[in-house]
């Protein structure tokens, strides 16, 4: 069993006051669990979309920054690539992405590279993945600071500390390698003919015949950026053959999830600090602004990651909010990555 710490927040409580918990909880782990710290700590965050307004502000990391230079501890900013278009595909245009949303207190570092290809091979011997490729940036530390920001996610159901250490900890071939095999579907019904899927598509794999978009499955790498930019929700996996993959498939993503996971987390020392604020249905991927689906709960920490968000999926349940993809949490325990039963102490 593992110790969560978590303190509760009132509605909207801020970045200000995120900060001053963030730090808080950070001193609480720290001492409580004897923690040692090494001299180079990145944090892993998410820079947030263009156009997304609920991703955590860089101001929310303030007093972990405090903290950290306190105790003369380097640290960057740290991110890795994503498979679909737009700003956050390369190095060059996530770093400016990164800077326009306010991330300058330390250094940005995008973790695998300038096109995403900087990997090392992180063997698992799991049910689907033997080795995993984690960004060289990131397996180079033995210990990070995964600072997640819990809300929902289409084919994940949640994201969470997992989701950080597994889709944002691979390079770019791990995110392919993750997501193959779940395969989008545009409803010609509510489709409008905007045409941005098919610019947001970077595999060219949506076609545009007559004015009737189709996506070819044999080219799409189901990265979901076709979901992510669609205004009208014509993109789909609850269609023929695509609600087999949300019913089986999906679930061997959240497998696929958890085995990297494992892989990020192998041999590591990771401090875990997760904030279930402005939480939405959808991820902080999705450029477009989300209204909030249950009210803000609080800001937990752990050294557990399956422990975490298991609090945090019990804690949106109690709130309201059941979100999908707890199979993630029991598969977790079982391939050895945290438990999912914990103690959770109110700071």
């Amino acid at each position: 069993m593992s110790n969560v710490y978590f303190i509760p927040v009132a509605h909207d409580p801020g970045s200000e006051e995120l900060s001053r918990l963030g730090r808080k909880l950070l001193e609480i782990l720290v001492e409580k669990e004897n923690l040692s710290l090494e001299e180079e700590i990145p944090l892993k965050l998410h820079f947030g979309e263009r156009g997304n307004f609920t991703f955590l502000k860089p101001e929310t990391y303030d007093g972990i920054i405090d903290f950290l230079e306190e105790k003369k501890i380097k640290s960057a900013f740290t991110e890795t690539s994503v498979l679909y278009g737009g700003e956050r595909f390369n190095r060059e245009k996530h770093t400016a992405l990164a800077l326009s949303h306010g991330f300058k207190r330390l250094p940005v570092v995008i973790a695998d590279g300038a096109k995403g290809e900087d990997a090392v091979q992180v063997p698992v011997d799991l049910k689907h993945f033997k080795s995993v490729s984690i960004a060289a940036g990131l397996a180079k530390f033995e210990q990070i600071l995964v600072l997640s920001h819990f809300k929902g996610h289409m084919l994940a159901g949640f994201g969470g500390a997992i989701k950080q250490l597994s889709m944002g900890f691979g390079s770019k071939g791990g995110k392919m390698a993750m997501h193959l095999g779940v395969k989008p579907r545009i409803m010609g019904l509510f489709c409008k003919k905007c045409g941005l899927c098919q610019k947001r598509c970077q595999v060219q794999a949506i076609s545009n015949t007559n004015g009737k978009f189709k996506i070819d499955h044999s080219k799409c790498i189901g990265c979901g950026a076709c979901f992510s930019i669609c205004p009208r929700h014509a993109v789909s996996i609850f269609s023929i053959g695509g609600f087999w993959n949300a019913l089986f498939k999906g679930k061997f993503f959240r497998e696929k999830l958890v085995e990297y996971a494992c892989g990020s987390a192998k041999g590591k020392k990771h401090i875990y600090i997760s904030f279930a604020v402005n939480i939405t249905r959808g991820c902080d991927c999705e450029p477009h602004p989300m209204p909030r689906c249950i009210k803000d709960i609080g800001v937990f920490a752990s050294t557990d990651p399956v422990a975490i968000d298991q609090a945090c999926w019990d804690a949106a349940a109690k709130a309201g909010k059941k979100f999908r993809g707890a199979d993630q949490l029991q598969y977790a325990e079982k391939c050895g990555l945290g438990s999912t039963k914990y103690t959770l102490i109110e700071c």
